[in-house]
């Protein structure tokens, strides 16, 4: 048996799949790291100019395609050292070796995962940004729209759509800020941190971190090495997000539910039986609940995988890690482009949805309220009043017979007949009365709907301006790095 490094199965179980993910993933940004590096320390004058220069030549010389698809065989432990021992033949040994002058793998390999992982977040919140864009778009056509809504699973008051669609749309705005929030925590630099105490050399930090497109540095060297808390604090925006989508898609198919009939997605959305032909299967929102629960226990185990680990250089957070937060994230992006599209896509049953709006009892609250209001009662009294008339009408709702149950039991009950009007009671058990007197900020009326939804425009447009700003910046950095590489190769030579 061969002493040599790699052990057979040890290169077959890790360092041939971590090869390819990192191929896959990274070698993009690495070999940015790599020009950026190299012009920092041209620019300090830690590398002697002749040696910049040759060392450029070879990085530009790279065969990128060749090294995207050259299969793993051993002779290197990781596609760091296979980038380098093609460096040694591009530009020579001796040049590439002082492009690794101040660096280590540590700080190398976060860069290049928060290099990748920023790209994600953005797509995570476009993903989000799609999403609340169809609500809102189905929100604005159902303003007046009644629906039952549900506390415990059964019937509670009428509201609207609208207003239901409205919360939503807020919890994916929040999830867009917890997006933003990971974003501005991922988009540090740790670079120039080293193996875990930075360097002796006369490093700028600032200038790589400026040119490969962060916004600062993770300072403290030793936490840009050992904190994990980038890949956490993302995993947490991502789980937060598939839970608010799945409790969203979980309503949803049962609105979709030939029992409730609220909800139809088009025949573009729903699959047939392969027995039974009158079947109209809404697999999209199965697949979104799918999505967003494998997205979910992605989430959990990227914890999983840090929980209890020593805050230091470790494996653990590293490649076997990585590309399970790859899939997290394109999981979560996957199931929100799925759910916008089935939205923007869907037809409501606003008929039914007002017929059950109308049914059991779903007004009586403001029957209470309107005893109140019309007879001084305490609201103890009321609620005990019209308790007493849904019970003994045993679930045979209608306007009439609830209001003409509640004044004849309101001389046994409070010791004397009711004062108020009967057409002011029949009027609080209207679903639509219900609504529009609901006028508070947040409330069903349309006048709090109208105001939500411009507020809700309104943050889109913020949500918006930051997408842009923070795509602007991933997109121009390259330029940055091909400006300054440009530089260095026209500058005069030093004599």
């Amino acid at each position: 048996m061969s002493d040599l490094f790699p052990a057979p199965v040890y290169a077959e179980t890790v360092l041939s799949v971590n090869f390819s993910d990192a191929q896959r993933y990274f070698l993009d940004v690495l070999l940015e790291i790599h020009y950026a590096h190299l012009l920092m320390l041209a620019r300090q004058g830690i590398l002697p100019e002749s040696v910049a220069r040759r060392c450029l030549e070879g990085l530009s010389s790279l065969d990128r395609a060749a090294l995207a698809t050259v299969p793993y065989d051993g002779r290197y432990e990781d596609l760091f050292f296979c980038v380098e021992q093609e460096l040694d033949r591009a530009c020579g040994a001796d040049n590439a070796g002082r492009l690794h002058t101040a660096r280590s793998r540590n700080d190398v390999g976060i860069t290049q995962y928060r290099m990748r992982l920023r790209r994600e977040i953005l797509e995570l919140v476009r993903g989000l940004d799609s999403t609340r864009a169809a609500l809102l778009a189905l929100a604005r056509c159902h303003v007046a729209t009644l629906i039952p809504g549900y506390t415990h699973t059964q019937p509670a008051q009428p509201t609207t759509l609208a207003h239901y669609l409205l919360g939503a749309i807020e919890l994916f705005e929040r999830d867009i800020r917890r997006c933003q929030a990971a974003f501005a925590t991922v988009n540090r630099s740790p670079l120039g941190a080293c193996a875990i105490t930075t360097t002796g050399f006369p490093i700028d930090r600032e200038f790589t971190a400026a040119l490969l497109g962060f916004e600062g540095l993770q300072l403290n060297s030793y936490g840009a090495i050992a904190a994990t808390d980038y890949l956490a604090e993302t995993a947490g925006a991502v789980a937060t997000a598939m839970v608010n989508l799945g409790r969203l898609v979980q309503d949803l198919l049962l609105w979709s539910t030939a029992e409730f009939g609220f909800l139809r997605l088009s025949d573009r959305w729903v699959q047939v039986s392969s027995i039974m032909p009158q079947k109209r299967n809404p697999v999209a929102l199965e697949h979104t609940r799918s999505l967003a629960g494998k997205a979910f226990a992605e989430a959990q185990a990227v914890f999983g995988a840090l929980h209890n680990t020593p805050f230091g250089d470790i494996v653990d957070s590293e490649d076997d890690l990585q590309p399970l937060v790859q899939t997290m994230v394109a999981d979560a992006i996957r199931a929100l482009h799925l759910f916008a599209g089935l939205i923007a896509d869907c037809e409501v049953n606003a008929a039914r949805m007002a017929e059950r709006a109308r049914s059991d009892f779903l007004t009586v609250t403001e029957l209470a309220d309107t005893l109140v209001r019309s007879e001084g009662l305490s609201f103890r009294q009321a609620h005990d009043l019209v308790s007493q008339a849904v019970r003994r009408l045993g679930g045979d709702y209608s306007e009439a017979s609830t209001v003409d149950c509640v004044i004849k039991l309101a001389p046994a009950v409070l010791g004397r007949s009711l004062r108020a009007p009967r057409k002011i009671l029949l009027e609080s058990l209207d679903p639509e009365h219900f609504v529009t007197i609901r006028r508070i900020p947040g409330g069903p009326a349309p006048e709090p709907v109208q105001a939500a939804i411009r507020q809700a425009d309104t943050q889109a447009t913020a949500d918006a301006l930051w997408l842009r700003e923070k795509s602007t910046l991933l997109t121009e950095y390259p330029a940055r790095i091909r400006e300054a590489c440009h530089a260095l190769v026209t500058a005069p030579a030093n004599r």
